[in-house]
């Protein structure tokens, strides 16, 4: 069984999440620490606990999701895993941040690409990869049958969705991602999203004002 461990980083309280299994395996997903006392937050996190990160995998890339990928790849010299369909997000990352007024000098490089359909393995739990494009052209959710939860960035959040300003976005493609790869999910399925708190998939079919037209 995989366990969740949410934290909330930087300005865009941004969700990060770690994923451990029995074995103290772990996986971390959209690292998001941008300053020293978010790092040794979360790595004192790790340490504390015992636990043994494994990769990177991120749902997207924009830049409040990947603060604190290469502090983690140079700590512990761990793969870094996108959809190979957000690497131009990722490639203007420092540009992004430069707007925002964030220092991020140089964008992380990925090490693997992580493709729908294809299972992502910790030990033996299973991630199933969704591919759920409109708010970043490669955006992914992971989906744990087990474990009856999904962890779907910044696509659905609850009572909202995704914004689909930013470059590669799209509402039509958002609002269909949602409804054929998330709302296909039972409705007991808990949605940790990549801003907020968690939701239901149930409760977002019956009361999210962007999926009840």
């Amino acid at each position: 069984m995989l366990f969740i461990q949410p934290f909330v980083f930087n300005p865009f309280q941004e969700n990060t999440y770690l994923l451990t299994n029995e074995h103290k395996e772990c996986w971390i997903i959209d690292p998001g620490m941008y300053n020293a006392q978010e790092s040794s937050q979360f790595l004192d996190f790790i340490t504390t606990n015992q636990l043994k990160p494994q990769a990177i995998i991120n749902t997207h890339t924009h830049i409040d999701h990947i603060f604190g990928v290469q502090g983690l790849i140079d700590k512990y010299n761990i793969p870094f895993g996108i959809h190979q369909l957000d690497t131009p997000v990722l490639n203007n990352a420092a540009g992004a941040a430069m707007m925002f007024g964030f220092d991020l000098k140089k964008a992380p490089a990925p090490s693997f690409f992580i493709k729908e359909n294809e299972p992502l393995l910790l030990g033996e739990d299973i991630l199933e990869v969704r591919f759920v494009p409109g708010h970043s052209p490669g955006s992914i959710a992971f989906y744990n049958a087990a474990g009856r939860w999904a962890i779907s960035g910044d696509v659905i959040f609850q009572q909202s969705i995704g914004r689909t300003d930013l470059p590669g976005g799209s509402f039509d493609t958002l609002i269909n991602s949602i409804r054929t790869q998330l709302f296909t999910l039972p409705d007991e399925t808990t949605i940790h999203s990549g801003h907020g708190a968690a939701t239901t998939i149930g409760v977002e079919k019956r009361s999210n004002p962007f999926l009840t037209q």
